[in-house]
């Protein structure tokens, strides 16, 4: 099956049910990206988030809400849930939050994203199945729209998060 690459920018997000298509997102470094993948009906879907929390410039998420953690977490799994998702089966896989050498220094956006993220999960009750969260390298992340296998892409090497 030829597979089509459907790529998540930043602040982006976007989903699917086409077995044939693969969502994909570069270079994460402090930002985050968040798969979720409902094995039972194969919807899924990408958010690619820069910062933790939309309070941090009210203006600016009205604007770009999936810039944020909050704000693009409760876009993306209302349309998921639109399109017949169950919150209750969705694997949650996430990577990125690294602490980059370049931009801002001592805000520890990536620790902040992470942090974000898990809190967002627990509240709407999900919990993360795998993670490649940390360290200092960017990576790139692909989400298999066919079966929802997930494998990030750093250095040079490549992990599937199961």
């Amino acid at each position: 099956m030829v597979k089509t690459r459907i790529v998540i920018d930043i602040s982006d997000a976007k989903v699917s049910s086409d077995p044939s298509d693969v969502l994909v997102t570069y270079s994460l470094g402090s930002c985050i990206g968040v798969c979720l993948y409902d094995p039972v009906t194969h919807i899924g879907g990408m958010l690619h988030y820069q910062l933790p929390s939309s309070k941090m410039d009210e203006e600016r998420a009205r604007n770009k809400p999936l810039m944020f953690a909050d704000t693009g977490m409760t876009l993306l799994l209302n349309k998921l849930l639109s399109m017949g998702a169950n919150k209750k089966r969705m694997h949650v896989r996430l990577a990125g939050g690294a602490a980059m050498a370049t931009g801002p220094q001592g805000f520890d956006i990536g620790k902040r994203n992470y942090l974000a993220i898990r809190k967002i999960l627990w509240s709407n009750g999900m919990f993360i199945n795998a993670e490649d969260v940390g360290g200092s390298a960017a990576r790139n992340l692909y989400m298999d729209m066919a079966d929802g296998t997930v494998t990030v892409r750093s250095s040079g090497l490549e992990k599937y998060l199961r």
